[in-house]
């Protein structure tokens, strides 16, 4: 039986410098990211990125027939554990939400030649993409009712719809567009994957969409939300990643580890947050004695504790599980750890806010921001009410249904706890 909490010395020794990387060179700069230009940020980052590749850890969530390294999920958990501490990491690592999804479908789904076009090219940073899925007037969770169409004329797919909330959309070279070509095969056969390329009439992208995070958001510039309308917008039949139909199951192949990927950074960032808190609780007095010294403040710090502590040991189970048996053996635990994450993080979050009072929640420290841009992660990637759902059908369908009493109703055993007691008795010595 093999069982073991240890992490091998070797690849301790890559998050080792991860950790050292990330708290020395990225972390020092964040306070100045939000004041600079797309143009500013492009050498820096890459700077950093060329210190990470010839570490070997660049664009690491791929397998290496893919162009990857080939880590498998569970040094990839611990690796986004690290990531979380900045999330500016992300594209210091080349894991970059919606990058790295849209590399894994098109390294399962695209040809040859879309590959050379498209998917190496983004894995090596020169260009970046966007994931066109959801839509205004129908609900995110349920791409089966999507409206957004892809019509054949000769040899051109033409394009109409309305996408919204589409993260990167306005800065993005490609968008990978999720729309209906095969509408007789509803539900899951009738959407397909299609690369719109930046400038191509009839992609009209709107607008940033203002958020919690952003609320006055700068068009163009990376990690915006945008409204993009197609309006009769044509793109050569070889832009179709796949077959006809092939886009609920290319979608799928971008959606399972990365929810691991998600909820570890996410603990990455709640550990800082920790840190914060806990700092602040030994630093600052409150009515003659430390924050530390007060009992709320002490169960505050042992529940974010516990709350990390577990959801980490899930993240690591469940990305061993899908190292040793596949993502489709595993589907509603990975659920459940984005669930149980989405919501720990916000938790801690939110205590360090308060144990931090007005210094929380002004700017002065990041966790107000934390927690603004963290607070999406209930919504999206699939609302945690679509992922509990799954997980309770997944568990239910191992009960089976009794007529009458309970299992477990004490009275109705108790014919049989006699019958098993007399039997152990004559076992006994006398």
């Amino acid at each position: 039986m093999a069982w073991d909490f240890e992490t091998d010395p070797e690849f301790q020794t890559e998050l080792d410098w991860m950790r050292g990387f990330i708290d020395t060179e990225i972390i020092p700069i964040e306070s100045l990211l939000e004041e600079k230009s797309r143009a500013e940020i492009a050498p820096v980052l890459e700077v950093l990125r060329d210190k990470v590749k010839a570490r070997g850890l660049w664009g690491a969530f791929l397998d290496p027939a893919l162009g990857g390294q080939g880590f498998g999920q569970l040094k990839l958990a611990l690796m986004s554990e690290q990531i979380g501490r900045s999330m500016f990491s992300m594209l210091v690592f080349g894991v970059q939400a919606p990058d790295s999804g849209n590399m894994e479908l098109m390294a399962h789904g695209a040809t040859e030649e879309q590959k050379e076009r498209w998917l190496w090219p983004n894995l090596r940073g020169e260009i970046t993409s966007a994931f066109a899925l959801t839509e205004p007037f129908n609900a995110g969770a349920d791409p089966t009712k999507i409206s957004t169409t892809a019509v054949r004329d000769g040899d051109e797919w033409v394009i109409d719809g309305h996408k919204w909330f589409i993260t990167n959309a306005s800065s993005a070279d490609i968008t990978l567009v999720f729309a209906e070509t095969n509408p007789e095969n509803r539900p899951h056969k009738h959407a397909s994957i299609i690369v719109v390329p930046a400038g191509t009439p009839g992609m009209d992208v709107v607008r940033d969409v203002g958020t919690m995070s952003h609320p006055r958001p700068e068009f163009g510039r990376p990690g915006g939300h945008a409204e993009v309308i197609f309006r009769e917008c044509r793109v050569p039949l070889d832009h179709m990643i796949g077959e006809p139909g092939d886009g609920f199951v290319l979608a799928q192949k971008r959606l399972g580890g990365g929810r691991i990927h998600h909820a570890m950074r996410w603990l990455g960032q709640a550990q800082r947050a920790f840190d914060i808190m806990c700092e602040r609780a030994v630093s600052r007095e409150s009515h003659g004695r430390l924050l530390a010294q007060h009992q709320m403040i002490q169960d505050y710090i042992a529940l974010s504790h516990m709350e990390i502590e577990s959801a980490r040991l899930v993240c690591f189970q469940t990305a061993w599980k899908m190292d040793r048996y596949g993502a489709a053996k595993v589907r509603h635990e990975l659920g459940m750890v984005k669930a149980l994450v989405s919501k720990t993080v916000l938790a801690v979050l939110d205590r360090t806010i308060q144990v931090c009072g007005a210094l929380g929640y002004s700017t002065d420290l990041p966790v107000e921001s934390w927690y603004r841009g963290t607070r999406f992660g209930s919504i999206g990637d699939g609302p945690d009410e679509l992922h509990k759902s799954v997980l309770a059908r997944t568990l239910l369908k191992d009960h089976r249904p009794v007529q009458g009493w309970p299992t477990e109703h004490i009275p109705s055993r108790r014919a049989a706890a006699e019958a098993k007691w007399a039997e152990l008795c004559a076992q006994a010595p006398s």
